[in-house]
């Protein structure tokens, strides 16, 4: 006999055929290791994050500056040059934790390792944080670039956002290798079209190659004088352009054979690039002397100053809202897998721990797609508002992270050349990533930071609690290998049986047939409030000449399920040990038919399920068409 794997309901089909419309048919355990993806996909899937930071991070510092006036703007290029250099060191850090954890090495697994649960903890809700704020940022600065072109969708801009993020959930949820498919190419027109207009920018700067048209925003009067505390300030914000560069450490098993090698690659590639952009955009933004503006973002600026409003910058413009669209790609990348991990070890739901029919780990990525969308409303697909709750998150996982590998290297590795680099390379990352955190937190604190550093603790004290609850439900459930007599799982005592009756019928009949087949002990039960009725029904039960106890209850406010339940709950304090309430159920041939009925078998169950001692079960007669 062939193994079932189709549903044979009618609801099951169609509920299959909607499914497989969406996502694509199911794909086979063993077809998991032709899902891996080559370093092409994989720069596209796990770095579109950190590059697409480009098109907002130099933004952000200059957010900052222009408090000051004109004066600050010489201060953008030395932050460019100080976070460019700070993402040459987190590379180099992640580098060294992909050779060590080639099954996956993100921060919650490696701080679980090294430094133990409380501090993994930390290291996970604040990737989880993040990997959400990456999403809703990510996708409201795609808005932004759209708006920027078009400034008559400015008012639709939530709508098109959570539009975005359900087109990323259904993308991700055809699975891994698809899902590359369907978003490299954006993630490769961006590069591209950023590598002809840097080049084209720096031509029209220094060589006088044609003449460029200068965006005409002026810069506001300065509100402060320029201090070190407005320095820091701007740095931090450009620091989100940092923001996913942990996802190749992370996704380690996703790449093809060998693994830690070709993330390795991927991770060098990822830095290069990032860091050519970022510095690119900084420097021609300084040089054009761009300004902030709420109708158009700097790249939007800088491309006009270089092409006009020439096809290439419409070019520009949609290649930019396609990888601020897709770089939330890399969150639904790493968010599943995070928190497949985490319940694995028992601190996240178990259903977030199981692949889909797509090898996706779907339940992480929907929960993701929820959350994102939430932010987004909330926060109206606001950049502005978004970015001050950002990056405190992933800099803390990066210090956590980078703190562990060095302790590793400290407590694992012997003493030598090999141990000196390894402790040195990540224990200037940790150093680093550490005194950026703190600048985060200090100069964000009040613009919003301090609402991620109170959810965290919350969020951590929730997942100590699932924790608890899986370890308590374990031991319990938990079987000695040798028990003793008294200890082996038994019958908790004799069964008895009710069964809530609306009439007298076949599917009556046939869930007391099916009660008397389990015990002996049966009674019928049938709540009325009318009289007439009552009689009627006791007059077909002699007919019948049913040998078992009929109990009729008057329910004088017409109420059916609270006289059953004081029934079922006071029979069952009589009888003690189990009792089993049998509830026939009429199953009608059409879905469009199940209002008709008014569901008292499910209502009966809901209300039963949490009663130690009482089992509710469904014998369901089905209405033929």
């Amino acid at each position: 006999m062939a193994e079932p794997t189709e549903p044979g309901s009618g609801i099951g089909r169609l509920y299959r055929q909607l499914r497989r419309l969406l996502i694509g048919p199911p794909l086979r355990t063993a077809q998991e290791a032709h899902e891996r993806l080559t370093k092409t996909k994989a720069l596209a899937i796990l770095s579109s994050d950190a590059i697409s930071s480009t098109a907002y991070a130099t933004e952000e510092i200059l957010l900052i500056l222009v408090l000051a006036g004109a004066a600050a703007y010489g201060y953008v290029i030395p932050i460019g040059l100080a976070i460019a250099a700070l993402l040459v060191i987190v590379g180099f850090s992640y580098r060294q934790t992909i050779f060590a954890y080639p099954q996956g090495g993100g921060s919650y697994i490696v701080t679980k390792d090294n430094l133990g649960t409380g501090p993994a903890l930390v290291a996970g809700t604040s990737l989880l944080i993040d990997y959400t704020l990456t999403v809703a940022v990510s996708i409201s600065s795609g808005v932004a670039a759209i708006t920027s072109a078009a400034p008559g969708l400015k008012p639709y801009r939530v709508e098109i956002a959570v539009l975005a993020i359900l087109a990323l959930v259904i993308g991700n949820l055809r699975g891994i290798r698809e899902s590359g498919s369907l978003f490299a190419v954006p993630t490769y027109l961006f590069i591209a079209g950023m590598a002809i207009l840097i080049p084209l920018g720096i031509g029209a700067a220094w060589f006088g190659l044609f003449e460029p048209h200068p965006a005409s925003h002026p810069v506001p009067p300065a509100q402060q004088g320029i201090t070190l505390f407005l320095i820091l300030r701007a740095f931090s914000s450009g620091c989100t352009a940092l923001t996913g560069v942990e996802a190749i450490s992370d996704g380690v098993p996703a790449f093809q054979p060998p693994e830690a090698k070709n993330a390795a690659r991927t991770l060098g590639w990822m830095v290069a690039i990032l860091g050519s952009l970022f510095l690119g955009i900084t420097v021609l933004s300084y040089h054009f002397h761009l300004t902030p503006s709420e109708d158009q973002t700097i790249l939007s600026q800088l491309a006009r100053t270089v092409v006009d409003d020439s096809p290439f910058y419409l070019y520009i413009q949609a290649t930019t809202a396609g990888i601020l669209f897709l770089a939330a790609n890399t969150s639904f990348a790493d968010f599943p897998r995070l928190a497949s991990f985490m319940a694995r070890d028992r601190y996240l739901p178990t259903q977030f721990r199981y692949r889909g029919d797509r090898l996706a780990f779907s339940n992480g990525i929907i929960a993701l797609g929820l959350a994102a969308a939430v932010l987004v409303v909330v926060f109206h697909a606001n950049v502005n508002a978004l970015i001050p709750l950002y990056a405190v998150g992933v800099f803390t996982a990066f210090t956590l992270s980078q703190a562990s590998m060095t302790y590793r290297w400290w407590r694992r590795e012997p003493p030598g050349r090999h141990r000196t680099i390894g402790m040195l390379i990540n224990g200037t990352g940790a150093a680093v990533t550490g005194i950026v955190t703190l600048i985060i937190i200090a100069t964000k604190f009040l613009s919003g930071a301090w609402i991620v550093i109170c959810i965290q603790p919350l969020l951590i004290w929730l997942l100590t609690r699932i924790h608890r609850h899986y370890e308590r439900v374990a031991a319990q459930l938990a079987v000695p290998a040798e028990p003793a007599a008294s200890e082996r799982p038994s019958w908790p005592g004799p069964l008895a049986a009710v069964v809530p009756i609306a009439g007298y019928n076949r599917a009556t009949i046939r869930a007391l047939d099916f009660a008397r087949e389990i015990t002996g002990d049966v009674t019928a039960v049938h709540v009325t409030s009318d009289p007439a009725e009552a009689e009627q029904l006791r007059q077909q039960w002699r007919d019948a000449k049913l040998d078992l106890p009929l109990v009729i209850i008057e329910s004088p406010y017409r109420e059916l399920v609270g006289p059953l339940l004081a029934y079922i709950e006071q029979l069952h304090a009589e009888k003690g040990d189990t009792l089993m309430v049998v509830v026939p159920e009429f199953v009608p041939a059409h879905l469009y038919e199940l209002p008709l009925h008014n569901q008292t078998a499910w209502r009966l169950r809901t209300a039963l399920w949490t009663h130690p001692g009482i089992i509710v079960t469904t014998v369901p007669y089905h209405v033929s068409s």
